[in-house]
C-alpha cells in the first residue's frame, strides 16, 4: 500500500503480512512512515493505492474502506490517551458499549487484574503513575478483545527500569491470550526483545522484513546492517574471490559483487591474531572491564579509530595485530 501527502510519499508501496498470534515490530527513524502505517490499519486514514485485510476481509481499500470500531482493531497509544474525568474502571468500559453495564464491568474488572492492577477500579487516571497509566491503556486497548493490536511507541514515556518491566508485562499478556499485535519503534533493542519479526523501514520504504537474527546476520545493505547492532564501515576491494581491506585479506563471501565495494563489519568480525598474522594497530585506549579490555585501536588506511573488546589476556601492549574472521563479513557495492 501507499500514502502520500502532497509532494511527500510517506509510505511507497509497503506489504506485509501478520500471522496469528504473531508480534511484528515496525522498527525505523522518525518520518521513515512508521506511524503512517499504524494509521492505515487502524482506519484513521486511507491508503491511496492497496489495500488492508484483516482475517481475510478488506477493511481498506478498493473503494471498501470500513471505520476503525469495526475492524477489530485495538489502539495503545504513546501518551495512552486516558479520559482524565473517568475513573480507571470507566476508561475500560469505553470501548464495550456492545455489552450490558454488567458484563461490561466484569471484563473491564478481568483486564484489569489481567495486567496486575485489581483493586484500583475507581481510581482516576492523574494518580497513576507512568507505569500504571501504561497498564491501564493496555487494559483498555485488549478489552474488546481485538483481533490485531497496534502499540504506537507505548514505552517511550516510561523511565528505563520501568520500560523494562512493562515491556514483559505485556508481552505476557499478549502471549498469554494470542493476540497478534504491531509496535511501531524507534528503539533496536526493543524491538528485537519484543517481536517475532522485525520490519525495517526508511524513507517510506520496507528495506527488510525477517527475524532479529536474520536481520542481524545477513542485512540487505549498509542500512539495514547499522539497525541492529554497531557496524565499521571500511572500503575494499573484491578480486578473483578474495576481499581486500585495510584490516586484512578474507575469501570473498558469494554472493558479492566484484571491484571496488563497501565492507560492512560488526565488531566480533575483528579479532586480535598472533604476531605476523595480521595487520597492525596502535592501542589509544584501554579500559578495564574484569575479564575483557575495551581497547581503541588506530589502523593505517582507517578515517577513525577502532573501538573493539577483547580478552585482557589478549591486551599486553601498545600495539596488537587485526584479522577478520570469515563469514562474518558483509559485503556491498560502493555508494
Amino acid at each position: 500500500m501507499s500514502r502520500r501527502y502532497g509532494r511527500t510519499l510517506a509510505l511507497d508501496d509497503v506489504s506485509l503480512s501478520l500471522s496469528p498470534g504473531e508480534i511484528l515490530a515496525v522498527l525505523g527513524d522518525s518520518g521513515c512512515g512508521k506511524s503512517t502505517l499504524l494509521r492505515l490499519v487502524a482506519g484513521l486514514d486511507a491508503p491511496d493505492a492497496g489495500e488492508i485485510r484483516i482475517d481475510g476481509r478488506r477493511v481498506a481499500g478498493r473503494g471498501g474502506d470500513e471505520p476503525p470500531e469495526t475492524r477489530g482493531v485495538g489502539l495503545m497509544f504513546q501518551d495512552y490517551a486516558l479520559f482524565p474525568h473517568l475513573t480507571v474502571l470507566a476508561n475500560i468500559r469505553f470501548g464495550l458499549s456492545h455489552l450490558s453495564g454488567a458484563q461490561a464491568r466484569a471484563v473491564a474488572r478481568e483486564r484489569l487484574a489481567e495486567v496486575g492492577l485489581a483493586g484500583r477500579e475507581e481510581s482516576y487516571p492523574a494518580t497513576l503513575s507512568g507505569g500504571e497509566a501504561q497498564r491501564v491503556a493496555l487494559a483498555r486497548a485488549l478489552a474488546p478483545r481485538p483481533r490485531v493490536l497496534l502499540l504506537d511507541e507505548p514505552f517511550s514515556n516510561l523511565d528505563a527500569g520501568t520500560r523494562e518491566r512493562v515491556r514483559a508485562d505485556t508481552l505476557a499478556v499478549l502471549r498469554q491470550d494470542g493476540i497478534s499485535a504491531i509496535l511501531v519503534t524507534h528503539d533496536a533493542a526493543e524491538a528485537v526483545e519484543f517481536a517475532d519479526r522485525i520490519a525495517l523501514m526508511r524513507g517510506g520504504r520496507l528495506i527488510q522484513c525477517d527475524t532479529a537474527e536474520t536481520l542481524y546476520r545477513a542485512p540487505v545493505d549498509p542500512f539495514a546492517a547499522k539497525a541492529l547492532g554497531e557496524i565499521v564501515t571500511v572500503a575494499g576491494l573484491a578480486s578473483g574471490g578474495r576481499l581486500t581491506t585495510p584490516l586484512g585479506t578474507v575469501r570473498l563471501p558469494a554472493p558479492a559483487p566484484e571491484g571496488a565495494v563497501q565492507v560492512c563489519l560488526r565488531p566480533e568480525a575483528i579479532r586480535i591474531v598472533p604476531p605476523g598474522e595480521g595487520v597492525p594497530g596502535r592501542v589509544l585506549r584501554r579500559s578495564f572491564a574484569g575479564a575483557i579490555t575495551r581497547i581503541d585501536v588506530d589502523v593505517a588506511g582507517l578515517d577513525a579509530p577502532l573501538r573493539l573488546t577483547a580478552a585482557s589476556d589478549d591486551v599486553v601492549e601498545d600495539r596488537v595485530e587485526l584479522g577478520l574472521v570469515e563469514g562474518r563479513v558483509f559485503v556491498f557495492p560502493s555508494p
